[in-house]
């Protein structure tokens, strides 16, 4: 094989993970999922370290309707080392029907990757995300802070999937004195 086939095998392998918006599939989505009661502010209470969030405390996201029936996705996060807010805005699609909290979100164009809700609260409070394969996994709230127990039940259940959770990154939310050196 020539170095330029192994590299292209390499980067279709790359994007073809990277592309997949299908959860793992030992893991079962929400089915009775009501998107209007989703949209709305969400902070990041915990997350494994993808690449595109490193070094960033204070994340939150926000989701709202687009004009052609999708999702806005915005996200904010504080770069603690670089001492300034970084934003990224995308767009997010059912894949199944409406009731099916399995979504693909896109930040860069045509790619896209998997947004799956694999347990949420029955009054939107909380939320665990997976994306396509375990290497991504998140704890959203309404709120800055999560009940311990509450977060006992989405680290079992997160488990119960396979997902490292002794490797979960727990998100600084505390309040930011924009004033004071970090």
């Amino acid at each position: 094989m020539s170095r330029w086939s192994r590299f292209a095998a390499i980067v279709t392998a790359l994007l073809s993970v990277g592309c997949s918006t299908k959860p793992p599939s030992d893991v079962t989505v929400i089915s009775d999922f009501q998107l209007p009661e989703y949209l709305g502010h969400w902070y990041e209470i915990a997350r494994l370290n993808p690449p595109f969030e490193r070094g960033l405390d204070h994340v939150t996201a926000h989701y709202s309707m687009r004009s052609d029936g999708g999702v806005k996705v915005v996200n904010r996060g504080y770069d603690v080392e670089k001492k300034q807010w970084k934003e990224s805005i995308g767009k997010a699609y059912f894949t199944q029907t409406p009731n099916i909290a399995s979504l693909k979100v896109s930040f860069f164009g045509p790619f896209y990757g998997g947004y799956n809700v694999i347990e949420l609260d029955k009054q939107y409070r909380y939320a665990l995300i997976c994306g396509p394969n375990k290497n991504y996994l998140w704890i959203l709230s309404r709120t800055p802070t999560l009940d311990d127990a509450v977060k006992q039940r989405l680290l079992a259940t997160a488990q119960k999937y396979g997902f490292k959770t002794q490797d979960l990154i727990w998100v600084n939310q505390s309040p930011i004195d924009m004033n004071s050196p970090r």
